[in-house]
């Protein structure tokens, strides 16, 4: 039995060693048809034999195995209904939560804080309102919410005025539940903005809100209370 494992192990080395060329080269094939404006950062087989999935970060796009045709839509598993696409996306995107700058977030405990989300959120964005309703009313909760100003040119200097504000969260809050904006001069540290963006590009953040679980598992749009708390269920 031992003897077949070592086996095993050792076909599938040989065998990965000889994939791994032909899919760098599938890569560097089809990166250059598709330009340096959508960077393929992985390729890898599919349950569908000859057909590969090229990883862009916020979408998936498929390819066959000379790189001269390329799919873009969902794939589903048609006994199941599971989507396949949706699922690697998210297996693609899972991000280590430890990593994450916390010294550039918005910090609100609620209840226990026990459960921790993390929201990359706009002060312009109609959908992370109804998420900062939302979670307004969840208990047990820490939230860090780092400001993420890329929807409108306004967006930074609104961020900027919250940022430098006395009391963060409850500028924050005001904000985004009542539309108050915080008084006086913007005359703080505004860096932590800028890095943000920065981060949140390198995560495959391009919308708001976007938000993460303590698992890394992450979600985008608006969730009602309901939504929320299975989701929380799930990443259990």
């Amino acid at each position: 039995m031992k003897l077949l494992f070592l086996t095993a192990l050792a076909y599938l080395g040989t065998a990965y060693a000889h994939a791994a060329p032909a899919l760098d080269a599938l890569k560097a094939k089809l990166q250059k048809s598709l330009g340096p404006e959508m960077k393929i950062q992985s390729v890898a087989p599919t349950p569908v034999p000859g057909l590969y999935e090229l990883n862009l970060g916020k979408a998936i796009l498929y390819s066959d195995a000379q790189g001269a045709y390329l799919l873009i839509g969902k794939m589903v598993n048609a006994k199941t209904m599971e989507n396949i696409t949706d699922r690697r996306l998210t297996e693609l995107n899972r991000i280590d939560f430890k990593s994450l700058p916390f010294a550039n977030a918005i910090k609100v405990v609620k209840g226990n804080g026990a459960r921790q989300i993390a929201v990359f959120s706009d002060p312009n964005c109609k959908h992370c309102r109804e998420l900062e309703h939302t979670l307004s009313k969840a208990d047990n909760l820490t939230i860090y919410t780092f400001p993420f100003p890329i929807l409108k040119p306004d967006s930074l200097d609104k961020a900027k005025a919250i940022w430098c504000a006395p009391n963060r969260s409850a500028a924050w809050h005001a904000w985004m539940a009542n539309r108050q904006a915080p008084g006086g001069k913007v005359s703080c540290d505004t860096d932590a903005l800028a890095q943000n963006i920065a981060f949140g590009r390198r995560l495959n953040v391009f919308s708001t809100p976007t938000i993460f679980f303590a698992n890394g598992y992450r979600l985008a749009g608006a969730l009602t209370s309901e939504q929320l708390e299975r989701a929380f269920s799930a990443v259990q």
